[in-house]
């Protein structure tokens, strides 16, 4: 029988030498088949799907009509069919949905779920532990083809994976793996910048906001719906919030919780007025201590101090500002470190190459 790692500090430093594995709980696999496979999906989401070969892996993201997040991917195909693994909260209804997208394409659809375990590693793990070959290799955080990055990579090692273990077939695997949480996977794709679904996104979420144009958009294949707002907020305006990682005092012996509240704090150290975010997901790494990835709201000062309040917010609040319970704060200092920076967006630069195109045409 598999033993879990219970000490998160030794958990994570074996996920990282790839002698340890996680088993995702929350997964739902799908996978598309049949001769429009490649066009239908690429006509729908924003990474290129055209021309992915067997055994390569891609991020893509499934957007709204306003550019915003609906679903993330992480895919890759094998010889006959495209394999798509996504969170599953509310992926029935997700489901439901794509099978009502088809119209006339030669595409079929089936819903994987049941048939297949998640379980998750770092590099050497996959070859150590007999995975097969259903497994997605995440680029993170190396720019993709037809990507952008807005601010400095990442330098923490996320040489990640996700294998698809047949059901029937998974028992032995599982009880010889030694085995961490997920927990402990969090707090290094906390350390390593990197954002995931459905934690990071909510209603309003854009690629922009978390640099997942990086690995998840490709700006200059064809049409899918979103990417109107997608190029104009590259090319033209800024997105209005900024993912940013956030070092965690951890003197108090309390971490933040996903959803709490982060306050700009003025000369003094007193939070300034409303909230400016919102923490996104949460760890306690084996060398950094207590860190989190947090969304806040582009105009916040790169080098602003911050606090992070629990809090339960009420139903009705609007996004960054709720109301507070009495009595339910505490505050935990941390310091931000900038991901996307408050510049990101704006690349076309049309105002400067318009008064350049004016100064050429007077001399």
């Amino acid at each position: 029988m598999s033993q879990l790692i219970e000490n998160p500090n030794i958990a994570q430093r074996e996920l990282l030498a790839g002698r340890a594995l996680v088993r995702l709980p929350a997964v739902s696999v799908f996978t598309v088949s049949g001769d429009d496979r490649f066009e239908w999906l690429n006509s729908m989401l924003s990474q290129k799907i055209t021309g992915l070969q067997a055994g390569e892996s891609i991020e893509a993201l499934h957007l709204d009509v306003q550019g915003h997040i609906i679903r993330v991917f992480h895919i890759f195909c094998d010889s006959t069919k495209v394999w798509c693994i996504t969170h599953s909260d509310g992926f029935a209804e997700y489901f439901a949905f794509l099978s009502r997208m088809i119209f006339r394409s030669k595409v079929q659809l089936a819903d994987e779920s049941a048939n297949f375990v998640a379980v998750a590693g770092f590099a050497a793990a996959a070859g150590t532990f007999g995975l097969g070959e259903l497994i997605w290799s995440d680029s993170w955080p190396v720019t993709a083809p037809g990507g952008f990055r807005y601010g400095a990579a990442p330098t923490e090692q996320f040489d990640y994976f996700e294998a698809l273990l047949p059901e029937t077939g998974s028992g032995q695997i599982l009880a010889d793996a030694p085995l961490a949480s997920v927990a402990a996977l969090d707090a290094l794709r906390v350390a390593a910048w990197r954002p995931a679904a459905p934690n990071e996104i909510d209603e309003r979420a854009l690629p922009h906001e978390f640099d997942w144009l990086a690995t998840a958009v490709h700006l200059s294949k064809g049409c899918y719906r979103g990417q109107e707002t997608v190029a104009k907020v590259h090319n033209l305006g800024h997105p209005p919030r900024r993912l940013v990682f956030l070092h965690m005092d951890g003197s108090g012996h309390v971490n933040a919780n996903v959803g709490d509240l982060v306050f700009q704090l003025d000369a003094a150290g007193q939070p300034i007025g409303e909230p400016v975010g919102r923490v996104t997901s949460v760890g306690s790494h084996f060398e950094m201590g207590p860190i989190a990835l947090a969304l806040v709201k582009r105009n916040v000062p790169i080098d602003a101090p911050l606090e992070v309040h629990a809090a339960k917010v009420a139903e009705a609040d609007a996004e960054f500002g709720a109301e507070l319970e009495a009595g339910a704060q505490l505050g935990i200092s941390a310091t931000q470190q900038v991901i996307v920076p408050p510049t990101a967006g704006a690349e076309a630069d049309i105002k400067n190459k318009l008064a350049g195109n004016f100064r050429i045409g007077l001399n």
